[in-house]
């Protein structure tokens, strides 16, 4: 053990217990998606739907999205400790989760949804960037950096809802001139579909024709 380890021992991300990444109590109370689930976006339901109320009528450029968990109090907690406070080796755990509850897509490649670049630098690191290569080594799946995030885009965080979707809009551009036809897009959270739109519209322009959306956790409306 590290002097670094025997100094400031790392604790569980949810519970702050002393031990590393999750502790398995934690782990076990991260609430799962289930079936039945509506077939488009994914959120669950008391029975399965080809679109559900929240994605009904609106135009989302992907043919499925699927998450591993619910975003409630423990995933919250979760993924504030891998993306602000530098956990890396929680991407590990995290796609970890996702294996044991989701199959493999039947893609070509996976990309990740990339993220802001003063972000990361203040973190040091790319959550989205880091699960895909994660869920790469455990699906045998290729990783490819299809996306880039366009300069002097506001942050999410920053605009009223009603914002949001108009400014992720026009966040991202393909930087190669040809994707694979089929595509798995990786992230860590699912809100509301439009950064997913957004990127798959993106990714469509360049030749994907069908993009599927990998995600740890689901915001529930």
């Amino acid at each position: 053990m590290s002097l670094f380890a025997l100094v400031l021992p790392q604790r569980c991300a949810v519970c702050r217990r002393p031990g590393a990444g999750a502790c398995p109590r934690c782990l076990d109370a991260l609430v799962r998606i289930v079936p039945p689930q509506c077939e488009r976006c994914g959120a669950p339901g008391p029975w399965p739907l080809r679109r559900c109320a929240e994605c009904a009528g609106r135009r989302l450029a992907f043919a499925r999205a699927r998450a591993a968990v619910v975003y409630e109090e423990r995933a919250r907690a979760f993924v504030a400790a891998w993306k602000e406070r530098g956990r890396r080796d929680l991407a590990a755990v995290a796609a970890q989760v996702i294996v044991e509850a989701l199959p493999p897509p039947a893609v070509d490649v996976l990309c990740p949804v990339p993220g802001d670049r003063d972000r990361g630098l203040e973190r040091g690191h790319a959550p989205a960037e880091r699960l895909a290569v994660e869920l790469a080594q455990r699906w045998r799946l290729p990783v490819e950096r299809l996306l880039a995030r366009r300069p002097g885009v506001e942050r999410q965080r920053d605009l009223p809802r009603a914002e949001r979707r108009r400014n992720v809009a026009r966040a991202f551009a393909p930087c190669v001139q040809a994707a694979p036809r089929r595509v798995c897009l990786v992230d860590d959270v699912y809100t509301t579909g439009s950064t997913a739109t957004a990127c798959a519209t993106e990714l469509r322009r360049v030749g994907a024709r069908r993009i599927e959306v990998v995600c740890l956790a689901r915001a529930l409306r």
